[in-house]
């Protein structure tokens, strides 16, 4: 008996309806895109001064050349929409400086902007040539607004580092959704080309741990990004989709991933996450650590010229930091270095400052960082556990208190929201616009 399959998961058409129906109408949305766009070609441009992204940046094939290329932020490479995408978004993350959401699962949107500019310059120059309009900063805006919020939305309640995978596969789903759209696809083609992101799965996450934590953290964003654009450019060569992705038996990507669980949607796809995505306006790391970061430049003055009657360090922190960087013993470069909680603070109550040279070997030979981090004793608060995990408020709390070997000790300071965090915009857009 030939059983006919029960039509197209629904999450697929769920996208596809916002991708290709959706109209974006909020000004805050907008406006903070605005100033993502920005803040990710300003980390890219940024990210070039470092030879260990520099070399990953140009043709993998040396020679290769392509007709209506797009560039790379920066450079001069005239590169395919697949490889611009892969160096740009990879300029972007390489420094842990762009924007971050922080839901059950971590991830950060504007992954999606290295493929979303390069992609729109593309398809505008093939415009041009043909005497047609080309896509505006319009275009770039709206899909970077749906591009977010398809990440954001799908991490919220979607844990997949518990499972010991990565959140790329949300980057690779949000961006083959949106520039199919941008290559001219209509709701059949968004959702035929967010299937093949799906069934590609997750891979491993080992690359952002313990002791495995390397250079691949800085171009995995690449790596989604890139294979997003990939899909949507063969979507639109008339490659069919897999309908049910997500809920087939045994094979599809709930029971493969979770345990036969369905993905949770706890909201409908709108502008909720661009308006409250979380932006490193001052300095970069891990946004676990921001605010622990921030405490400490408060408390420089009280402990710079008492470094050596340091006794304890005292940091309370949320759950989700404790798991992903809180780290002891030898860090092995800049990748670890700007993922461990102890060695940014350390660095912080030295330097008053953090930037991304701190990460540097020349900086990390300083005997005293080390000496710091072997007396940081790191906590869990729950209340900043629960204030994190609040959709209301999506706090990301830490408190840091130094005690002197005399007994004596620093205020206790205590940070809840970011710079960058929708609470404090008004602080942090300026900063953005420096």
């Amino acid at each position: 008996t030939t059983h006919t399959p029960p039509g197209t998961d629904q999450l697929l058409l769920d996208i596809a309806e916002y991708v290709a129906g959706y109209e974006i109408k909020s000004h805050d949305a907008v406006r903070t895109a605005r100033y993502a766009v920005l803040d990710a070609t300003a980390c890219a441009l940024l990210a070039l001064n470092f030879p260990e992204c520099a070399k990953l940046l140009g043709n993998v094939v040396p020679g290769m050349s392509c007709e209506h290329g797009a560039g790379v932020i920066g450079t001069e490479y005239s590169l395919d929409p697949v490889t611009a995408a892969h160096n740009t978004s990879t300029a972007i993350r390489w420094l842990e400086y762009n924007d971050a959401w922080l839901g059950k699962e971590w991830t950060h949107p504007s992954d999606a902007i290295g493929a979303i500019l390069p992609l729109c310059e593309y398809v505008s120059k093939i415009k041009m040539a043909k005497r047609l309009a080309p896509l505006t900063m319009k275009d770039v805006l709206v899909a970077t607004i749906k591009a977010y919020e398809i990440v954001g939305v799908l991490a919220l309640e979607n844990s997949l580092n518990q499972i010991g995978v990565d959140s790329g596969v949300f980057t690779k789903v949000a961006v083959a959704s949106v520039c199919t759209r941008l290559l001219g696809g209509g709701r059949r083609e968004v959702a035929n080309a967010a299937s093949q992101a799906f069934a590609d799965g997750a891979s491993l996450r080992c690359f952002r741990h313990f002791p495995n934590v390397g250079t691949r953290k800085g171009w995995a964003a690449g790596d989604a990004a890139s294979r997003g654009v990939w899909i949507a450019l063969v979507t639109m060569k008339g490659e069919e989709g897999i309908d049910l992705v997500l809920s087939a038996p045994v094979w599809g990507f709930n029971d493969v991933f979770f345990r036969k669980d369905e993905l949770r949607v706890p909201r409908a796809f709108k502008t909720h996450v661009v308006e409250n995505v979380l932006f490193k306006p001052s300095f970069p790391c891990e946004y676990h650590a921001q605010t622990a970061v921030e405490a400490c430049f408060s408390l420089h003055p009280q402990v710079v010229f008492r470094v050596d009657e340091v006794r304890e360090i005292a940091v309370s922190t949320t759950r989700s930091a404790v798991r992903t960087i809180d780290k002891t013993g030898a860090l092995t470069g800049p990748a670890d270095r700007e993922h461990c909680l102890r060695y940014c603070v350390a660095v912080g109550l030295l330097y008053g400052c953090l930037t991304a040279e701190h990460f540097s070997d020349a900086v990390a030979n300083d005997p005293r960082i080390d000496s710091l981090r072997s007396k940081i004793f790191i906590n869990e608060d729950p209340t900043y556990t629960d204030a994190y995990s609040d959709p209301d408020r999506r706090a990301v709390a830490n408190a840091v208190q130094v005690h002197f070997s005399d007994r004596t000790s620093t205020s206790k300071v205590e940070v809840f929201y970011p710079l960058g965090h929708s609470r404090r915009r008004q602080e942090g857009f300026p900063e953005l616009g420096k």
